[in-house]
């Protein structure tokens, strides 16, 4: 094709122009000097700006800009790499299934939209380097969203799609002597993107690396290295194939640190395969990522100078045996999350620093895998991925959620189904996966080949699927859809299903179990949630053939933006008056947007997934290990015991726990006899530095707590009760109260001298919504109980009859009781008693009759204000990050510190946040240490800046009110928040609260 045609962008038979076939991902240097020093003579970058215009369609370009004589520099600067969506031009789009163009535009599959297609015009002019001068001379494209034609000085030299592998073209016959001009037109959707539909923003552009490159006289194209072990994963053949632009000779030596394995000069073919022999080489896996160099010195026929290529090899055998996935002969469990290619700063671009950051948190919280959800990313994740050690999925570029998944107003045919059976998108499907393997088959990271996502089933990703078998026996190929669409049940070698709870997937391996099954996609972490996520994870040691998950998802996809203030903050879809949009649903990561820090939810993430169980009694632990290649002394085993959160000892202990084993060993320390609750606490650290962190860092832990009893202690000091007209006093040395008949509860609470109280303390029995709840209607189920805790009164509305407070006076104490009417229907009452000792100290009970047409409801607690200068707080209880009924197993028993403020978690929607479960003693108080001390046996306690309605009528942090209060709430328990997915599983009915019988909670506080 000599010219351009516009009509190629509509048509999905015509996905590539001239593009280079693709290959491996190999880098070559000129010499083992350049390599060493990462100088590289072959490549020229040609990031930076360029010049760039904007149309909002293809209508609105400009006309023959390619043109060798039409003079663009006066056009604007852009930067590249980048979306356009994030340098000023179009507007960040963010929908889940839906198509971003519906009901804008009517258009079929294949047909794009016209009136709105935003085109990115690009122009770069240069001079070829002078290294590069007389060479062949080739363009790389690493990324371009989603259709990329290419013109060099006027003349057309070729057009790409598929946005996330790499399109080349080779510039030989158009380059010229001095300045040349490079023209580029991306389209923003083009046919190929009616298979782009993932769950994520919808940007443009030229968003990866861009480079020249030239090639030695004679260069190895393409390489495909694999380690065959023997059925004994004692031995190995490596194999290396090789495609050469010429005849030459290759050096090929196999090393490991100073340790040469193999070293041999061969006659090199333009089609090579050699074989190395490799006697117990040591193994690759998650656990111990070991890699060998290869490297190759390529040289001509007669000894003249080629390439270098210096290549990881990791010897590792991935099967499916005996109906299992098993990796070097041991049964695989993938401990896994979904990691979408984001950064809030750059989008889909992200930095080789965020990259590392993502893998070192990943690690340090005992993730062992992921899924590239949903399209191939950029080439140095797999090369890090082999040197951390990660188990990968790596999946090809196709979604077609919108096309089959919908609202349900239109009835959808599986004949109209893209790709489907459809004849015309077969070849752009076994493009896709054709070039997301040739690109990166020889990391040992990955495992498994994915066909795509969320695209229903049919011939064309069948067709995928048997292609990667064709070309790669060694590993597994996956695909979820197949779940919807048994038409091709072979399309996907394990049964992949997601947001499934844990009794479906039992129930579905009972009735078939023909292959093993993971979640591809599970424990949707979207707000506060992960709930039930063990119920996951205890299944894969009660289950062979569940084989482990991948958490939706790793990141918040959230972008900067400032508010009209000019302070920053994370927007999600419809910030950017983007329409359609699917709002916060862009938000569902374990770690933050911005600057990927962890949120509360990756404590139990951490200890779901780690590879050694400690069960520790009062006088010894069984240790369970997990690991499938690592022995627990290869850890430090350290044991610590507290008393009431103090720690009191602390002991080294010595551990010989085999792989898939278990063993039991006495603790070093004698049970303890004072009175007192103990924690012995057995935690395993890394005895050395390691690539993702320090030495001494917690890789797994268990508790055990038993109690030696003491006498109760009784006040003996005297009250003195004022029994007033309108108000109850109670006082004592150092404190009074004040409780009023009419206003119906405790007005005042004076501790030496000082008002501690801001508002009369009430029932609660509402959170603010978590995102969970609103998926499965929690709100409109509940709302009653979110009425009740706002407009309960100690007058009956309806009966006419206000309830008087009841005093009984006892010896050293006052009690004194309201009954609160509750706004339902049908109408409820509740009592809160407060019994007040002359040591200041007030033990409160709040009891409720349940009304079984009611049901259960969120809370079962009291509600505080104190000022807000009470901003810090303590707390005996589970921790450091907030726990709730169905996410409390990664906490600690322990004594914790923090401000009020810390315990806003920065969902980046305000919601239910900073709960304490198992909260013995809590206290918040002022700089100068006064305050408020709860005590209970166990009890949930929170201390945020905001009431929970303050929260639920806030959709952005920045839309919260001034900081007036410290909001205590201390509860008999909360609902938990879910987590199996966010568009209808409620809270499993166990972390519920029960209503089956009377429900009471006591608790005490008492000025400090």
């Amino acid at each position: 094709m000599s010219q351009f045609d516009y009509g190629i962008v509509k048509n999905p038979e015509i996905f590539a122009v001239s593009r280079m076939n693709a290959h491996s991902d190999h880098v070559y240097y000129g010499s083992k000097e350049a390599l060493e020093i990462r100088e590289n003579e072959f490549r020229y970058n040609l990031n930076g700006f360029w010049k760039f215009h904007y149309a909002k369609n293809y209508a609105n370009t400009v006309k023959g800009f390619e043109q060798e004589d039409y003079d663009c520099r006066a056009w604007d600067d852009i930067r590249v790499p980048a979306h356009i969506q994030l340098e000023g031009y179009d507007k960040p789009q963010y929908v889940d299934s839906q198509y971003p163009w519906d009901g804008r535009e009517e258009k079929k599959p294949g047909e794009i939209p016209e009136r709105f297609n935003p085109v990115a015009s690009y122009v770069k002019y240069f001079h070829v380097p002078e290294q590069m001068k007389g060479k062949r001379l080739f363009i790389s494209f690493q990324g371009a969203e989603s259709g990329l034609a290419l013109w060099m000085n006027g003349k057309f030299v070729g057009y790409s799609e598929d946005t996330f592998t790499p399109s080349e073209f080779e510039l030989t016959d158009y380059v010229k002597e001095g300045e040349n001009k490079l023209a580029v037109q991306v389209f923003k959707w083009t046919s190929g993107s009616w298979c782009e539909d993932q769950d994520f923003y919808r940007f443009s552009g030229i968003f990866r690396d861009v480079y020249l490159f030239t090639i030695p006289d004679i260069h190895i194209w393409d390489m495909d290295v694999r380690t065959l072990l023997d059925d004994a994963y004692e031995n190995a053949v490596l194999t290396v194939d090789l495609k050469a632009s010429a005849c030459g000779c290759v050096k090929l030596t196999l090393k490991k640190q100073n340790d040469i394995f193999y070293e041999e000069e061969l006659a090199l073919k333009e089609n090579s395969h050699f074989e190395i022999s490799v006697k117990q080489p040591e193994l690759w896996s998650a656990e111990t990522p070991a890699l060998y160099d290869l490297l190759l010195e390529v040289f001509g026929k007669e000894g003249e100078k080629g390439e270098v290529i210096l290549h990881k090899v990791g010897f590792r055998r991935f099967e499916l045996k005996d109906g299992i996935m098993q990796l070097n002969g041991k049964r695989i469990v993938f401990k896994g999350v979904n990691r979408h290619e984001f950064s809030s700063v750059t989008g889909r671009y992200v930095s080789e620093d965020e990259l590392r950051k993502d893998l070192m948190t990943m690690k340090q919280h005992n993730i062992n895998a992921i899924r590239t959800c949903h399209y191939p990313d950029a080439s140095l994740i797999y090369q890090l991925c082999d040197e951390y050690g990660f188990y990968l999925i790596d999946e090809a570029n196709l979604e077609s959620h919108g096309l089959w998944n919908d609202s349900g107003r239109h009835e959808k045919k599986i004949e109209e189904i893209v790709p489907g059976d459809r004849p015309e998108w077969h070849d752009m499907m076994i493009d896709r996966v054709n070039s997301m393997y040739q690109r990166d088959k020889n990391h040992p990271c990955i495992l498994i080949w994915s066909c795509g996502n969320e695209s229903f089933g049919g011939r064309n990703i069948f067709d995928m699927s048997q292609f990667l078998r064709e070309h790669d026996p060694n590993r597994l190929v996956h695909y979820e859809g197949v779940m919807y669409d048994r038409r091709y049940n072979d399309t996907s070698d394990i049964e992949s299903q997601m947001y499934i709870p844990v009794a479906r997937i039992k129930e579905y391996l009972a009735n078939d179990r023909s292959k093993p099954f993971i979640s591809c996609e599970y424990t949707h972490a979207m707000g506060n949630s992960c709930g039930a996520m063990h119920k996951y994870t205890d299944l894969t040691e009660e289950e062979p053939l569940y084989q482990g998950g991948f958490i939706w998802d790793y990141i918040d996809q959230t972008l900067y933006k400032k508010d009209r203030y000019g302070k920053e903050f994370q927007a999600y879809g419809g910030d950017f008056g983007d329409r359609p949009t699917n709002y916060r649903f862009s938000a569902n990561g374990i770690v933050y947007g911005g600057e990927r820090d962890i949120s509360p939810k990756m404590q139990e993430v951490k200890f779901n997934y780690q590879n050694i169980s400690a069960k520790v009694e009062k006088e010894q632990v069984t240790v369970i290990n997990k690991n499938l290649f690592v022995n627990t002394n290869t850890f430090d085993c350290i044991v610590t015991v507290q008393r009431n959160g103090r720690e009191i000892k602390r002991y080294s202990m010595e551990t010989d726990t085999a792989p898939l084993s278990e063993k039991t060993y006495t603790l070093p320390a004698a049970p303890e006899s004072r009175p007192g609750e103990y924690v012995i606490t057995v935690s395993f650290l890394l005895k050395e530095d390691t690539l993702w962190a320090k030495k001494g860092h917690e890789v797994a832990f268990g508790q055990g707590v038993y109690t030696v009893a003491e006498e109760e202690k009784k006040c003996t000091c005297p009250v003195e009760v004022i029994d007033g007209d309108f108000n109850i006093g109670v006082r004592g040395e150092t404190f009074d109260v004040l409780f009023s008949v009419l206003d119906g509860g405790l007005v005042s609470y004076r501790y030496g001298g000082v008002e501690m109280i801001e508002a009369i303390p009430k029932p609660n029995f509402w959170r603010a919504p978590v995102d969970n709840d609103y998926g499965n209607y929690m709100p409109i189920r509940y709302a009653q109980w979110k009425i009740a805790s706002l407009y309960l009164s100690h007058r009956d509305y309806l009966q006419k009859k206000t309830y008087k407070p009841r005093l009984e006076e006892k010896e050293n104490s006052a009690v004194i009781t309201f009954t609160y009417v509750l706004p339902t229907m049908p109408t409820a009452t509740c009592d809160l008693s407060y019994e007040v000792f002359g040591d200041g100290r007030i033990k409160t009970t709040l009891s409720y009759v349940p009304v079984k047409e009611l049901g259960d409801m969120p809370e079962f607690g009291v509600i505080f204000k104190f000022d807000a200068d009470y901003e810090y707080v303590e707390w005996y209880g589970n921790g450091p990050a907030e726990t709730y009924e169905d996410r409390k197993h990664g906490a600690k028993l322990g004594i914790y510190k923090n401000k009020v403020c810390d315990n806003m978690a920065k969902y980046i929607v305000p919601q239910e946040c900073g709960n304490k479960t198992g909260v013995r003693c809590a206290k918040v108080t002022n700089r100068k240490g006064r305050g408020i001390l709860f005590t209970s046996d166990e009890m949930n306690f929170s201390a945020l800046p905001y009431t929970p309605h303050e929260l639920e009528n806030a959709a952005h942090p920045f839309e919260l009110p001034e900081v007036h209060y410290t909001v205590v709430r201390v509860s008999k328990m909360q609902m938990g928040i879910a987590g199996d997915n966010s568009w209808g599983y409620p809270t499993h009915p166990e972390y519920c609260i029960p209503t089956d019988k009377k429900l009471e909670f006591t608790f005490s506080f008492q000025g400090i």
